[in-house]
């Protein structure tokens, strides 16, 4: 279980909240509209409503003390980049900051931000990925180039085996499980036996996936 300090409860910040809820984390949450915080409690462990482009503000939060605190602001970029600074003079531990453009990115990596999430541009590359194939249910990236893809098993492997189809050695990409009805199974051999009725988790880079499974 982790501290967080969360600013910002709009759209973004709110499912923030809520997933950092379910996880069981502990959440202090920050906004300067009363509603937003009304809106928030039941997923928070505290709420204050302030402006976290103030230095008292923020200094009496006590900001070294949490883990993790995540700036969620949107539609004001200017207090966003002032939040994030403030947060990083204050002692905080990690910062992870939110961009809704390219530019905005940059600005907050150099003023503090210790890691910067950009959720319409991720929104929109897993949107045209998983779409534009019919074949592929899910992916997740791990970094520019390499991702974890959810594909049905090609018709052609229908019936072989893993150690048949040889895809690590053929396309340089592993098979991590099977998964049939939403459980996993990780323990693939290269005598498991592919079928219609799973789906396969595989790990490579993106060319190879593309290239593997015709993407």
């Amino acid at each position: 279980m982790k501290s967080v300090l969360l600013i910002g409860l709009g759209r973004f910040g709110k499912h923030v909240a809520m997933q950092l809820s379910e996880l069981g984390h502990e959440v202090m949450a920050i906004d300067n509209k009363e509603e937003r915080i009304n809106e928030a409690l039941p997923f928070v462990t505290n709420a204050q409503i302030g402006d976290s482009t103030n230095p008292d503000f923020i200094r009496s939060l006590g900001v070294s003390n949490f883990d993790l605190c995540i700036v969620a602001i949107g539609n004001n970029f200017q207090s966003s980049l002032e939040t994030t600074s403030l947060l990083k003079e204050m002692g905080a531990t990690k910062v992870i900051s939110r961009a809704e453009r390219g530019v905005q990115e940059k600005f907050l990596l150099r003023n503090g931000a210790d890691e910067v999430v950009y959720p319409e541009k991720q929104m929109a590359k897993w949107t045209a990925i998983r779409y534009s194939a019919d074949h592929i249910l899910d992916y997740i990236e791990l970094d520019n180039g390499h991702a974890i893809f959810e594909v049905e098993v090609p018709k052609s492997w229908i019936g072989e085996t893993v150690g048949n189809i040889n895809i690590r050695k053929k396309f340089n990409i592993n098979i991590m499980a099977l998964k049939q009805n939403g459980k996993l199974n990780l323990n693939v051999t290269s005598e498991t036996m592919l079928s219609s009725a799973v789906t396969l988790l595989v790990l490579g880079e993106y060319h190879n996936i593309q290239k593997c499974f015709h993407i």
